[in-house]
Parts: C-alpha cells; structure tokens; sequence
C-alpha cells in the first residue's frame, strides 16, 4: 500500500478510493490507508467509516463500533450536516431534508445524517419512516446511542400512544384505545401489548384498569421488568409481601437482562417501603441505581463549570446590554426547577385555568443550548454555554426565539393566551430564556432538598437524569441549582416567581392566588379542582396530581435518614439553611 500524502480534496478522494479499493482483498491495508488519513485529519468522516468497514472485514467488530462512533463524531465537521443541524433547530424541516436527501445517496452509511433524517420524519407526524431510518442507523452503528434513545421515543409514541392529547382527550384516547384493543384480539397472550395497553390507560387517567393491564402483562411474563416497574411508579399503588416474594422470584431468573434488573430492583424498593421494610428497600434501591450507573456518564464537576460560568457571564448589566433584542412574545410559562419537586402539581393547577393550556416537557431549550454549546448552531468551535450565548447578535436572538415559538407552537392544542413548557432542566439554561423571550413567565419549584433528592434516587427516569443515580452527585446538583437560582434572584430581581412545595401543601389558596396574581391572571376557583382535571398526564407524577392535596409526600426521607450522609454532605449549607439561600461567592 502506498502511503497517504495528499493536498486538498482531490488527494483526499484519491486516499479514500484507494482504501475502499483495498477492502475486499487487503482489509489490513485498508485500515492501514483509514489511519493514516486520519492521522492527517481526524474529522474526516468518511475515513472512519472506511475503518470501522475494513475491521468488521477482519472480524473485529468491537474495534469497528468505535470507529464507527467515531464516524459519527466526526460527521459534526461536515458542511452539509451542520447545515440540516442549524436548518432542524430552526423548525425548518423541509430545508433539512433538502441537504440530508442527496447527502445520503452519496453517503449511504452515514449514520448521522440517517439519524438526522429520521428527525426530520418524526418532525413531521411520519414516525414510521423515522422508524426505518433509525434502524438503519443502528445496523450501521449498533453503540449510537443518541439514535437508540430517538428510537425508543418514537416507538414509545407508537405503540404506548405518548403523543400529546388534545384539550378532551377523546379523540387519541379512543385511537390508542382501539389500537391497543385489535391487537390483544389478535395477540391476547402478548404480555408487551398489556403492557403498552397499561400505559395508555394510565395516561388517560383510569387507574384501576391500568392496575389490571400490568397484572395481565405479569401473569404472562413474571419478570417483565418494565411491568413491575410501571406498576410501581403508579405510586399511589400499595405493593404488598406477595409481590416482593414475586418479584425477588424474577430476580433469580437466569439470563435476566440488566435493564430487567434496575426495574425490578426500584420496584422492589418501592414495595418494601410500602411495608415500612425501610433498610431492604434502600438497599435495592441503591442496587437499582448502581446498575443504572453502569450505562451511564455523568460529570458533576461539568455542571458547577457550567453555573459557575453562567455566574460570571449573566450579569444585571449583560441583560441591559441586550435589551429588546428577542421576541416580545408573553406566552410561554416555564416551570422549571427539580424533577420531583412538585412542578407537575404546579402545572396542573395552571392548565385548570381559562387562559392557560398545558403542553409537556418540551425540549427546544435545551436542544437550542446543545447547538450553541457544540458550536453546530454558528458553524464555531464548540465552547462553554455562557460563552456560547454571550457570542449571539440580535439577529440569532431573534431568530432563536421565533423558532421557539413555533417549535412549541405545534405542541399547542388550543388558542389559550399562555401555555406551559414544563423542562424542570431549563434551570440549566435560563440566561438564555431571559435574553430571547424576556417577557415568559418563569415559576421556580422548589421541595424540601432531602425529600426531592431522595425522590429523584428512588425513581428510574425513562431517560436523562444521569445525576440521579448517585446519592452525592444528585445532592450536588441540587445545590447547583439553587446556586444558579440565587444568582439570578440578585442580577434579575423579581424575575422569578419561587413556590415552596411544602407551603402550596399547606395553604393551597393563597399560594394559587399568589402565583396568579405574579402572572397577570385573575383567580379561578378551578384551579384548586386541578384533581378532577381529565387531562393526560405523562410524567411520573400522574396519579398524585389526580387526587387533592395531600401531605404524603412531606418527609419521606425520614426513614431513610441513616443512609443519606453522602446527600447531606453533598447539600451542604443548602440544606442547613432551608429554605433560606447561603450567601454563595464566585470561585
């Protein structure tokens, strides 16, 4: 083989052809010829896919899922994928596909742009193609785990009927319904359509038979993992002794997978609990998260980075700077904070409310925050956040908030004034949220920190959380959180409206009245009916904000008191001094 020395795009070419030249006769050789070319340039995706095809030849296929995410990392770089990124972040579908399509013919393999296309098929109502899509990626790039995570959502909207309702539920109710109904006709001893059955149930809100779709699906496979799972996170659900025998009976099945494992592990917790067996129940708790972890990457120190320079840039004077530079749009309502807080209480008062429509958790912060900090969004090197922002003139501001608007906008149901977007993570991002839509409400949930740390450990999120699952680093993202909150309470006085969970509990009307009198909005007594709401409630708190106010959840860590040293060592003055702030100082 020839060694690769080439200039410009021809020899480049010229060193790719020779590779793939090489793959059926010479598969060292071609991965000889890959390597040096990355060598010359580790952002040629291309290169990495002629790797990751000449390994698999050799027969190392570990090796060739490496570099076939290496592909995929590399892709970032490429003009015509950063294009169709910035083209998705702005809600333009039809621009991204335009890019995406004759990419893909020339590069079939790409796995990225086969992702990308499938968002842009999700995007428009056709998950059956992002299905495809994704599956396609998958067989290309088995460790893609950002399209792994794409495809469960989409088949959980499939097949668990998770897409929005409208305002009475019915119509995708009765469809899912159907659905569900004309499979267990065909199929009535398929315990993953009982189980799908369950979901759709629960979300509409009908308890008891929801209760029965998950025993149905049990009977049929006693370690079905997800079943025993959704059957405990109902919460308002009592396991009792005879399913803890079932469900340590599961445990023991040989070849059991570890996702079976970590739900079947928090179940077991919550059905312990249910019988006051307090110390076996964090001990399978803590189980259920140290098998999560396994799977998981989580920082703590990259979150403290990421408030401590959010700190230092989001100044009172930043924001005057950059006044009226977004969109004087009022009509978002964001509720943020922790999960577990409290928020979808908060929200489900709200939606009961004439001139308020609740949506979901809605990702486009978020995804707007990933853009700008990887760079993708401004064609840039990737940098911090704060830095990120700070760098964006008034016409991405603009352009920023408009594509807010209409990305949520197709959330939106009804022709209500204001909607909810409900991402407690947008905490993460609210200097953004005050430079492009300076006139959205902003509500901050806030729960006792042991109660709400200890919530979050015993829950097992369908996805994200990653700091959940560790006593120490949950604790510490709570502190950061209330960290960044404090910071904006100073630079941006009276921006935030804070409601404490446990002083909603106590005194529910005059807490509603101040939070509708903070958002502009005369007082309605339906919003303290929020439990005979018919609204589908997706999150894991639906069948608590279903019945009235109660003060269950006050105090729940108590029990678990002797085990929680790492959450109080992680918490700190945060906790000593609830629910006042310390004085926290940069650096």
């Amino acid at each position: 083989m020839s060694d690769v020395t080439y200039r410009g795009t021809g020899g480049l070419d010229e060193a790719l052809a020779n590779g793939r030249s090489l793959l059926g006769k010479d598969p060292a050789g071609a991965a000889a010829q890959a390597r040096e070319i990355i060598r010359i340039n580790p952002n040629i995706a291309d290169a990495h896919r002629l790797l990751a095809a000449a390994l698999r030849n050799l027969g190392r296929s570990a090796d060739a899922e490496k570099a076939e995410l290496a592909a995929i990392d590399a892709a970032a770089f490429e003009p015509a994928l950063v294009e169709a990124a910035i083209a998705l972040a702005d809600g333009r579908l039809e621009a991204a596909e335009r890019v995406l399509r004759p990419h893909l013919r020339a590069k079939p393999s790409d796995a990225a742009a086969l992702r990308m296309l499938a968002q842009v098929a999700a995007g428009a109502g056709h998950d059956g193609d992002a299905e495809m899509l994704l599956r396609q990626a998958l067989r290309i790039a088995p460790g893609f785990m950002a399209a792994s995570t794409d495809l469960e959502a989409v088949l959980a909207r499939r097949d668990a009927a998770l897409a929005a309702a409208p305002p009475d539920g019915v119509a995708e109710f009765e469809a899912a319904l159907r659905k569900n109904e004309e499979l267990l006709a065909l199929t009535p001893d398929n315990p993953n359509i009982w189980l799908s059955y369950g979901h759709v149930l629960r979300i509409a809100g009908r308890r008891d038979e929801a209760i029965s779709a998950y025993r149905r699906a049990l009977a049929l496979m006693p370690a079905m993992g997800e079943a025993w799972w959704s059957l405990a996170d109902l919460k308002t659900v009592k396991l009792d002794q005879a399913d803890v025998a079932a469900m340590e009976t599961a445990l023991a099945t040989p070849d059991l997978t570890d996702a079976a494992r970590v739900h079947i592990h928090f179940a077991l917790g919550k059905a312990l609990e249910d019988i006051h067996a307090y110390e076996p129940a964090f001990r399978n708790y803590s189980e259920a998260n140290r098998l999560k972890r396994l799977s998981l990457t989580y920082n703590a120190a990259d979150v403290t980075a990421h408030v401590r320079g959010c700190e230092g840039t989001f100044t009172r004077e930043f924001f005057a700077q950059r006044n009226g530079q977004g969109s004087e749009s009022d009509a978002p309502i964001f509720i943020l904070g922790m999960p577990r807080s409290g928020s979808t209480l908060v929200e489900q008062i709200l939606s009961c409310h004439s001139k308020v429509e609740a949506t979901e958790e809605l990702f486009a912060i978020s995804k707007f925050a990933n853009l700008l900090s990887s760079g993708k969004a401004t064609r840039s090197a990737s940098q911090p956040f704060d830095r990120a922002v700070a760098a964006l003139g008034p016409p991405r501001l603009k352009i920023l908030a408009d594509t807010y608007l209409s990305l949520t906008g197709r959330q939106r149901k009804s022709k209500r004034p204001h909607y909810i977007d409900k991402m407690p993570d947008n905490w993460l991002h609210i200097g953004l949220i005050q430079l492009i839509l300076p006139n959205a409400r902003i509500i901050d949930v806030r729960r006792h920190p042991l109660d709400c740390c200890l919530s979050n450990f015993k829950q097992n999120f369908a996805e994200g959380r990653e700091y959940s699952y560790d006593l120490a680093d949950v604790g510490g993202f709570y502190r950061d959180y209330v960290r960044l909150m404090a910071h904006v309470g100073t630079e941006l006085p009276g921006r935030v409206h804070r409601i404490i969970y446990e002083e909603l509990i106590d005194a529910p009307e005059r807490e509603v009245r101040r939070l509708l009198d903070e958002l502009g909005l005369p007082f309605e007594s339906e919003c303290l009916r929020f439990h005979d709401s018919g609204r589908a409630v997706k999150t894991s708190s639906s069948e608590q904000v279903r019945r009235p106010i109660n003060r269950e959840g006050i105090g729940q860590w108590k029990p678990y008191a002797p085990w929680l040293g790492p959450l109080e060592d992680a918490l700190g003055p945060v906790l000593d001094l609830w629910p006042g702030l310390p004085p926290f100082r940069n650096g």
